[in-house]
């Protein structure tokens, strides 16, 4: 990109061979805003968050359609086909109830050897079709064997061939072995039916054969039509692969459709027909990570992934997953298996985890869990020693990454997760570790920034916590300083933003300080000129961080004015409609806490009053607050001469200042959390104006200001007390309150008067 070439180019002051003047060529597009709000939050003012205790859109929406689900065709179906199972099956017991007490007990004298040899055969072919029936479903049942594995660097789950042709071969022998005796009981049945030739049998005895014969007619008719409809619906009608196609499960699908269905139709049968009903996708994929086999551990896994990111069924998916806690344990469990064999195992339950976690009712479950931070911590790995060898490892390592910082991302949405990561040990540094990562892994470095980025913008004393932790770690600055000098603009960002919410620690402020080339490399990011507004908002990041670290640290502001040139800048950018607020705050800053024994180097600073005063008299909004602040300190550090010259060359009477200041105090007659520090900022300028000319007290009473004090005094808050906010909790007290300052201009006109 060119900003950040450019930017990298004038990283080092050295290097820069503009001419300083005092003003600063930029070009920007005619669209941006004057302002900082519109890009974002500034830590100058309180941002509260509401809080939307409602689902989301797409929550609400997911969990009103698509209640009936593809696999309820299987357990339809599986209810049919044990409904003509059990019947055929309740056939058969009254047949062979019959044939052994009513035929064989009552008419067995008068039986021809024929008719016993055919209802033995009858009921011994009835035996075998029952016990292949039973046997098949079994094998159907035994763990799966992938045929094929999608996942490219493992090629370790490699199928037994000679088990599956095995299994196959079986299943299919048990099967046409059923059909074989159904059609030799049919045929038997229909010959003696038809033939009614049942020698000295008496019409009871003939009734009671014809009886039998018909009941294992009927038996095996119905078995046939069982087959064929079984047939029909899975060859002809493809429902094992429709089903499989609806939940888009891949190439893989097929199997655990194919498992999932036996294990309903072995339900129905073995139970109650409707108990197929209650079994589902989600509960038997769930129920296969229980396994004691990777390969069923895994084809559970592959399911649970697709259903979670298929937008039609990953609602009631993750809710399912969400609501079982063993489950949730296993996926965490899965996390830390470190054998080769087992890393798609990894990636997959990481991957549901990952969605898990992104439902806000499910961040909370997930963090909960015993020993969830250490396992996810697990999956984080910065590849300094691994195997640079293997491609694929270095793809899987890269991948754990990626989603380990995306479920951690996600967690540190919810405060409290935010405080379980930063005591978690050694997760922050493994976290900032891959922030200075390769270029190769460059989605790695973003994500890994997203997460600090979270962290360090955390509110009240978990924010405060995770900051002194973050800058303890000594590569956080140092990764921070490559990323900014080095990154894409969308990196720089990340890494401006970061270093920004850490300047809001004391201790983390000296150490970005004292980091070599951070401070330069801001003020040139500062400086650069924007050609876009995502350019243009780095640019006032930059300038809002040496913002804060000039804030109450003479260290810092003697370290920003190492290079006269530095300060030229600064006022040269006082009329950049991009630049000037952050511009203000930083000379503000650096009047006000730059150590006496170097504030020679801010005599060339009185230069920049004509300019400020101007912008009191004409702006408003946030502008106006930094440009009355600056004013103040600028007065601090010149006299009244130099005051009175300076209004003169900006064409302004001190009348005209009067007013203004009032009027403002009239406009804000509560504190306004936009601008939280105006009404002190116009306070201390008068109290300024007032001690250095006692006229002024004259013209301050001309406009009402006794009576304007009196009702600040009765409206002051705590909003007004503080330089900076994280989020809506104030830091860094300013060392005079409202009230005082109130005082002291009240007593300042009392005297005068």
């Amino acid at each position: 990109m060119m900003f950040a070439k450019e930017q990298s180019a004038g990283g080092d002051p050295q290097g820069d061979t503009r001419p300083h003047d005092v003003q600063i060529p930029v070009r920007r597009p005619i669209s941006t805003t004057p302002t900082l709000d519109t890009a974002g939050h500034s830590l100058f003012a309180p941002h509260p968050e509401p809080c939307d205790p409602n689902p989301t859109p797409t929550e609400r929406q997911s969990s009103k359609i698509h209640t009936t689900t593809p696999e309820k065709k299987l357990t339809l179906f599986a209810f049919h086909l044990a409904i003509l199972e059990k019947s055929a099956t309740g056939l058969g017991a009254l047949a062979f109830i019959w044939a052994t007490t009513v035929v064989l007990g009552g008419f067995s004298n008068n039986l021809r050897g024929t008719d016993f040899a055919f209802l033995t055969i009858i009921l011994v072919i009835e035996g075998i079709r029952i016990f292949s029936r039973s046997h098949e479903l079994q094998w159907q049942q035994l763990p799966a064997h992938p045929l094929s594995n999608s996942f490219r660097p493992f090629q370790y789950f490699r199928p037994d061939a000679g088990w599956i042709v095995a299994s196959k071969f079986i299943s299919r022998a048990l099967s046409f072995l059923q059909l074989l005796s159904a059609v030799t009981c049919v045929t038997l049945s229909l010959m003696r039916l038809i033939d009614q030739d049942y020698g000295k049998q008496d019409r009871h005895g003939k009734i009671s054969l014809n009886l039998f014969y018909g009941l294992a007619l009927g038996e095996a008719l119905i078995f046939l039509v069982e087959r064929s409809y079984w047939a029909w619906r899975i060859y002809w009608c493809r429902l094992l692969e429709n089903v499989s196609r609806e939940y888009k499960l891949g190439p893989t699908g097929i199997l655990p459709i194919r498992r999932f269905f036996y294990e309903v139709y072995t339900k129905c049968i073995n139970d109650s027909a409707l108990d197929g009903f209650k079994m589902n996708l989600v509960s038997f994929a769930k129920d296969l990570l229980d396994s004691e086999f990777n390969d069923e551990q895994l084809m559970g896994l592959r399911v649970l992934r697709k259903l979670v990111h298929n937008d039609r069924f990953a609602f009631g998916t993750l809710r399912k997953i969400g609501s079982s806690t063993s489950t949730m344990e296993r996926l965490i469990e899965m996390l830390n298996w470190k054998n080769p064999r087992e890393e798609e195992i990894r990636l997959c339950a990481a991957e549901i985890l990952s969605e898990l976690a992104g439902r806000r009712r499910n961040v909370l479950r997930v963090a909960a869990i015993p020993g969830a931070m250490e396992s996810l911590s697990s999956l984080l790995h910065s590849g300094r020693t691994s195997d640079r060898t293997n491609p694929d490892m270095e793809y899987v390592f890269s991948e754990l990454n990626l989603l380990g910082l995306l479920i951690f991302k996600k967690l540190s949405a919810d405060h409290d997760n935010c405080w379980k990561i930063g005591t978690t040990r050694g997760l922050l540094s493994k976290i900032i570790d891959l922030t200075g990562s390769s270029r190769a892994q460059s989605r790695v470095v973003k994500r890994s920034l997203q997460v600090v980025k979270m962290l360090v913008d955390a509110e009240g004393e978990v924010g405060k916590m995770l900051r002194q932790e973050i800058s303890k770690v000594v590569f956080t600055v140092s990764n921070i300083r490559e990323i900014v000098k080095n990154g894409d603009i969308r990196m720089q960002k990340l890494g401006i933003e970061i270093l920004k919410s850490l300047s809001m620690d004391e201790h983390a402020k000296e150490e970005i300080g004292n980091t070599g080339g951070v401070i330069n490399l801001l003020l040139s990011t500062f400086f650069m000129p924007g050609f876009s507004d995502e350019e243009n908002y780095v640019c006032n990041q930059a300038g809002e961080t040496l913002a804060l670290l000039a804030l109450e640290s003479g260290d810092n502001c003697d370290r920003i004015l190492k290079k006269p040139e530095v300060l030229k800048k600064l006022i040269g950018v006082l009329t950049d409609p991009v630049l000037r607020i952050n511009a203000s705050r930083i000379l503000r800053n650096l009047c006000a806490y730059t150590r006496m024994e170097c504030c020679d180097s801010l005599s060339q600073v009185a230069v920049a009053m004509p300019t400020v005063l101007k912008a009191v008299l004409k702006e408003k909004g946030k502008l106006l607050e930094v440009s009355v602040g600056l004013a103040t300190q600028l007065c601090k550090i010149t006299n009244h001469g130099e005051f009175s010259r300076a209004l003169e060359q900006a064409g302004i009477q001190e009348i005209e200042l009067v007013e203004k200041l009032v009027d403002i105090l009239k406009e804000y007659d509560y504190p306004d959390i936009r601008v939280p520090r105006i009404r002190r900022f116009v306070i201390e300028q008068a109290i300024w104006m007032m001690n250095s000319d006692g006229n002024s007290v004259g013209l301050f009473e001309k406009f009402g200001m006794e009576r304007l004090l009196e009702s600040v005094e009765e409206t002051t808050s705590e909003l007004e007390c503080f330089h900076i906010f994280s989020g809506s909790v104030g830091l860094s007290r300013h060392k005079e309150t409202m009230s005082y300052l109130v005082e002291t201009a009240s007593n300042i006109m009392r005297a005068g008067n």
